[in-house]
């Protein structure tokens, strides 16, 4: 029988359990402070076993010995299974060298409560609002969140918080990663650390920074938020660890299952992701210790998942659309109702797979985003807005659509920084602005940055608005990235993960009010037009200028509008003016 990999406990103790199929030998090792008890483990199949009169808290790691590339009894191994930690992870030159002692420096892992919840079923509905937000930026200078609560995730359960949610109307937060990660070994020279936590090391264990309060802090914030209606998705990273390249640190699965990361005919490291590493999910072991992790979040009571790269989990090596991943989820009790969401792409030969994903995932839509900037900029066609605002049935070639509408994210510019900068500005990050997109499809209106122009701020607004109205506009999930609904500003920066700072950090006492106010109102407009947050393919569509007459195909092809409105039978609709720089979602009357 194969154990129940992790520390879980049992009468009189805890039983530890890790897989390490290559190692001669594993010790589990006990923390009393800084002294380490060596306890050898016993060999069941690919895993090792031993019992432990220990309880709830005890802190622990591995270290393992055998032949193959990663073992070195001198490193402290972090379980794989690990849910909490009793520090961050930091780099250091010495994870990385064979033979040096790390335990002070690798954190330990803690023995958790045992927790029974059957999951609720989801909140969110494909065609609702996700809000994606960095659980540190978002409330980090928050003047009305206790100052000892800023920056965790414990602050998403504070009522001024809530409030702010339920204005805007959020069906489910998304949050940027909130398990444990590392930086880059090129940050702390720099003296820059990692503000997004795309660079996780173990894929249960939640960040300390983030979440001290451990699994019980996230239970709790999740079931605050369920109570106002809100809805949770977690942003995962299973495509890559933050062991990184060749010269990489030792931390977890390398010293124990190198073989869980892909490699080529050659033996090198498959780089899919542009990390140096990526997980191999054709590996049914890969494959386990995913869903495992899925079932534990959502027993914390969230409602789905957005996976990072998620290309990558259906590569062995090619991108294959019946990857078993997906059989596996589909069919698991716990998983099969959760919100899935993927980024549909990755850096690898064809890795780009938009509308691939299977029926029911719900698929992060670059094409929408592109060319709703290019319409609003000027040079993008009334049919491809068209297309995109009415669910992109051309991607999605099914009865329901699955996209996921976004004008910004993370990663890129912030919305009023679109129209306020043609060019990134990424010195702060120490790479020469080499890094982020080099095309960004914006535009600056004239002047590059801040200005005090007054013509130039009023036209940078309309056009923000237009989009923002754009988005509320559209049919299908859409989804808005926080301080982005009050004008926040990065700067110019458009690759800003390496800035836990001002830069990133959302300002609330200098929001532009009058946008807020003007997506509220989006919010609650949407909210009175069912049929938008509808995904099913609309039959009823009816389009026509302003004059009143169906488009003509050289119309369809302008880059301008006047006029153009879009009605259905139960008269819901808009009307797009882009010489007023302007979209006027309408309301029907009471």
């Amino acid at each position: 029988m194969t154990p129940q990999l992790g520390a879980h406990r049992v009468e009189n103790g805890t039983r530890f359990a890790v897989r390490s199929p290559d190692a001669d030998q594993v010790w589990l090792c006990l923390f009393d402070g800084d002294d380490e008890q060596r306890v050898a483990m016993a060999k069941i199949g690919d895993d090792w076993i031993v019992d432990a009169a220990v309880g709830v808290g005890q802190a622990y790691g591995y270290r393992a010995a055998g032949a193959g590339p990663g073992f070195d009894p001198a490193k402290l191994l972090v379980d794989p299974y690990a849910l909490e930690l009793d520090r961050p992870y930091r780099q250091d030159p010495r994870l990385a060298i064979h033979g040096e002692e790390t335990a002070d420096l690798v954190p330990r892992a803690r023995v958790t409560a045992p927790f029974d919840s059957a999951p609720s079923p989801p909140l969110f509905r494909p065609g609702g609002l996700i809000y994606e937000l960095n659980v540190r930026g978002f409330t980090v200078r928050h003047p009305e969140v206790p100052e000892a609560l800023r920056g965790t995730l414990a602050a998403l359960a504070q009522p001024v918080i809530i409030e702010h949610l339920k204005k805007l109307r959020v069906s489910a937060v998304e949050l940027m990663p909130i398990t444990a990660w590392i930086d880059e070994r090129h940050l702390p020279p720099r003296g820059l650390s990692n503000a997004w936590g795309y660079n996780p090391v173990t894929p249960m264990a939640l960040d300390p920074r983030l979440v001290p309060g451990g699994v019980e802090e996230l239970r709790a914030t999740v079931a605050a938020l369920r109570t106002a209606g809100i809805g949770v998705i977690l942003d995962l990273v299973f495509n890559h660890t933050g062991e990184s390249d060749e010269q990489g640190p030792t931390l977890s699965l390398r010293g124990l299952d190198d073989a869980a990361y892909a490699r080529a005919p050659d033996g090198s490291l498959i780089n899919d992701a542009g990390t140096g590493n990526v997980l191999d999910a054709s590996q049914p072991s890969v494959r386990a210790m995913i869903l495992d992790s899925l079932r534990h979040f959502a027993r914390c009571g969230v409602d789905g998942f957005r996976f990072d790269l998620a290309t990558v989990m259906a590569r062995g090596p090619g991108f294959d659309p019946h990857a078993p991943i997906f059989a596996e989820i589909a069919a698991d009790p716990i998983l099969a109702d959760r919100v899935l969401i993927a980024e549909p792409w990755d850096i690898g030969p064809g890795g780009y797979q938009l509308g691939a994903f299977p029926e029911g995932w719900l698929e992060w839509n670059d094409r929408y985003r592109d060319d709703v900037r290019r319409f609003w900029r000027g040079d993008g066609s009334v049919s491809a807005l068209a297309t995109r605002m009415c669910g992109s049935f051309d991607v999605f070639d099914e009865v329901r659509t699955r996209t996921v509408n976004f004008l910004a994210t993370h990663d890129g510019f912030t919305l009023a920084d679109l129209v306020a900068y043609e060019h990134r500005h990424n010195e702060a990050n120490g790479e020469d602005n080499r890094d982020g997109h080099g095309e960004n499809l914006s535009w600056n209106h004239g002047v590059e940055g801040p200005t005090d122009d007054p013509e130039i701020l009023r036209r940078r607004g309309l056009d923000i608005r237009a989009m923002l109205a754009t988005l509320f506009a559209s049919r299908g999930t859409i989804q808005l990235t926080a301080g982005d609904e009050f004008g926040r500003s990065q700067r110019g920066n458009n690759n800003a993960y390496a800035q836990d700072n001002e830069v990133s950090w959302l300002d609330w006492t200098a929001r532009d009010m009058n946008l807020e106010a003007f997506v509220f109102d989006l919010a609650d407009r949407r909210a009175a037009l069912p049929e938008l947050s509808d995904p099913q393919r609309p039959a009823d569509i009816r389009w026509a200028t302003g004059d009143g007459h169906i488009p003509t195909q050289q119309e369809w092809a302008s880059r301008s509008a006047e006029g153009l409105s879009m009605r259905t039978d139960s008269r819901t609709g808009f009307t797009i003016d882009s010489t007023a720089r302007s979209l006027l979602l309408a309301v029907p009357q009471i």
